[in-house]
């Protein structure tokens, strides 16, 4: 039996530690069994043939893309290639491109105080990837996400209007997943830094959702 194939694509703002969170990444879906293949940039998007791939990992933040790599990126997508990834690295990639947003179900629009302590509330835990998981306290950039209503919700967080009042109140998706064409698409808004693997839910969560995205 063949290996699965991933791609991970990192780059962007360094402030996400593209490079090292892509080394975790990379580590992480070889010991679940993937022949992985990581690559800095977009380029790979433009010249890979990416439907040969049973996962695609975006990592890279706040990018111009070239339309005809988004247009290689969502085809392979839609014909069943999994997507998976998070925080900025996939909800925040490429800003200008509303066919890459409808894909990954959210967008990035602010993380009001930056790094602040917060609560991640299990929505879903007889979902596999939530499974034996509970409410878990986190110290990151609590995201809010302009998001999809057709995602299914595995976790959320609640804001409490410290840093914006208006805000106060409001239950936004942490962790999501949902169906785009033939695929399966995973998104988690944790891991703001490489430093954040080492939250054991943070990890866990990924790695199951990773998985879980992969044709």
């Amino acid at each position: 039996m063949s290996r699965k194939s991933a791609l991970i694509f990192w780059g962007g703002w360094e402030g996400h530690e593209p490079e090292a969170c892509a080394r975790i990444v990379e580590r992480m879906l070889t010991e679940e069994g993937f022949s992985v293949h990581s690559a800095q940039g977009t380029d790979i998007l433009r010249t890979d043939d990416l439907g040969r791939h049973d996962l695609i990992v975006p990592l890279i933040t706040q990018v111009q893309v070239a339309p005809e790599a988004v247009q290689n990126l969502v085809a392979a997508v839609e014909a069943g290639t999994g997507l998976g990834g998070f925080h900025g690295g996939m909800g925040d990639a490429f800003r200008m491109e509303p066919a890459y947003q409808f894909m990954t179900g959210g967008q990035w629009v602010a993380h009001p105080g930056n790094i602040i302590d917060y609560r991640v509330q299990v929505t879903r835990p007889d979902d596999p990837v939530m499974a034996g998981i509970g409410d878990f306290d986190y110290r990151s950039e609590q995201y809010f996400l302009h998001v999809d209503p057709g995602i299914e919700v595995l976790a959320t967080t609640t804001f409490d209007g410290t840093h914006a009042p208006w805000t106060k109140g409001t239950v936004m998706p942490v962790v999501w997943k949902h169906r785009y064409g033939e695929a399966r698409v995973f998104y988690s808004a944790l891991g703001h830094v490489a430093a954040e693997f080492d939250h054991p839910q943070m990890q866990q969560i990924l790695r199951r959702g990773l998985v879980w995205a992969a044709r």
